[in-house]
């Protein structure tokens, strides 16, 4: 597969969105050990209000469908997710801005201006026991892949893994941002939920490309 085209951003957003529901009470208990206990919840709604409108609106370009995912969390889910996880899919829509299909070049700038767009306006960085964590290592392999010249569907395997290697190295992280950064060292051997979502994320992107 040399390229995903807006047919397979729409089964991504789709099958994501199953995925999440699928295993929603397991991000929520994630984020109830050092949260509010919502972020499953609050995850399933903003893609289950994307996949919604891919029903019944139609995208030609990658970067309006994935600037759409943006919108529906920045308008229907509350609190800290809405806000971090509308920042990182409208970041990856501009980075997708006018393209019809993505190459690995493309799946490392889209979503290197989604990690910078959640680093700069979320004020969250590396370190910080939150999503970054995992999104910092998946778009470095995708960069990495992309210098090496690797496919779309093998470029987002070795994101996956990265992503998923972040997220459990959140669990040995005092957390700096959001509510888990009252429980001070409290907060050691959790994992961070929105971590946990970014890896699904990864997880999911990677099997429909397969």
């Amino acid at each position: 597969m040399e390229a995903l085209d807006i047919a397979y951003w729409r089964q991504a957003v789709l099958d994501i969105a199953t995925a999440i529901e699928q295993r929603k009470g397991e991000l929520c208990k994630l984020d109830g050990a050092i949260g509010d206990g919502d972020h499953g919840t609050s995850m399933a709604l903003g893609f289950r209000t994307a996949a919604s409108q891919l029903q019944t609106q139609e995208f030609s370009e990658v970067g309006a469908l994935l600037e759409m995912v943006g919108g529906a969390f920045t308008r229907t889910v509350g609190g800290v997710t809405g806000i971090i996880f509308g920042m990182a899919f409208t970041g990856a829509g501009k980075g997708a801005a006018g393209k019809t299909e993505t190459g690995t070049g493309d799946l490392a700038a889209m979503f290197r201006l989604a990690l910078d767009t959640v680093k700069t306006r979320g004020k969250a960085n590396e370190g910080d026991k939150s999503m970054v964590d995992a999104l910092s290592p998946a778009v470095k392999a995708l960069e990495d892949a992309a210098s090496e010249g690797l496919n779309p569907k093998d470029s987002l395997a070795l994101a996956a893994a990265a992503a998923k290697e972040g997220m459990e190295s959140t669990s040995q992280m005092v957390a700096k941002v959001g509510r888990a950064r009252y429980q001070g060292e409290n907060a050691i051997g959790h994992i961070d939920a929105g971590a946990a979502s970014i890896a699904l994320i990864f997880e999911s992107l990677h099997a429909t490309a397969k």
